[in-house]
């Protein structure tokens, strides 16, 4: 059993004894504040089509989610009713979590270091930024997390994963993942 009182994310210390001295010589900054830090991490699944035929495929994604994350994942609900897709106000279409804190740095250690070399035919991560120094990338299958069992996966689902950062600019937020060794193709 992990002794969660005296435990502090791989990752978090690494930003801590490292990568934040590493920012600061970078970028010039005169005050540690001003050092770019991850915020928030978002995971989504979007289920479509096959969630209006069968409304089990929405909670299936709920609990795939709630097993990558670690953390209960939230229904998402069609805001209103479309006729010419049969989706009604209120019915489940997907899920979606935000990590924070510990579970943020254990997911993105998790992503890096396990689920994106298990990727076929993996060349490294699209740089994918908005602009404000937020990273956003796509998977095309969420079974590549271990904590999915292959066997007892019926329907294999793409997933969403923002990262949020505080960083001003593309190249401190891309400077920032790249320290947490984030596989950058380009």
């Amino acid at each position: 059993m992990l002794d969660t009182a005296n435990y502090t994310p791989r990752l978090k210390t690494q930003y801590a004894e490292t990568i934040r001295a590493a920012l600061k010589e970078e970028f010039g900054y005169k005050n540690d504040m001003q050092l770019p830090k991850l915020e928030k991490i978002v995971l989504n699944i979007g289920c479509g089509a096959e969630a209006v035929k069968d409304s089990k495929k929405a909670k299936a994604a709920v609990e795939d989610l709630t097993a990558i994350a670690g953390q209960k994942a939230v229904a998402t609900k069609a805001k209103k009713s479309i006729a010419g897709f049969r989706v009604r106000e209120d019915m489940p279409l997907g899920a979606k979590v935000t990590l924070r804190g510990d579970r943020m740095y254990e997911f993105l250690d998790r992503l890096i270091t396990i689920a994106l070399p298990r990727v076929r035919d993996f060349r490294g991560v699209k740089p994918s930024f908005d602009g404000r120094g937020n990273f956003a990338m796509g998977m095309k299958e969420h079974i590549v997390f271990p904590e999915i069992d292959f066997d007892k996966v019926d329907e294999v689902w793409g997933l969403d994963i923002i990262i949020t950062t505080t960083a001003n600019t593309d190249a401190e937020a891309k400077a920032l993942l790249k320290a947490f060794n984030m596989p950058f193709n380009a």
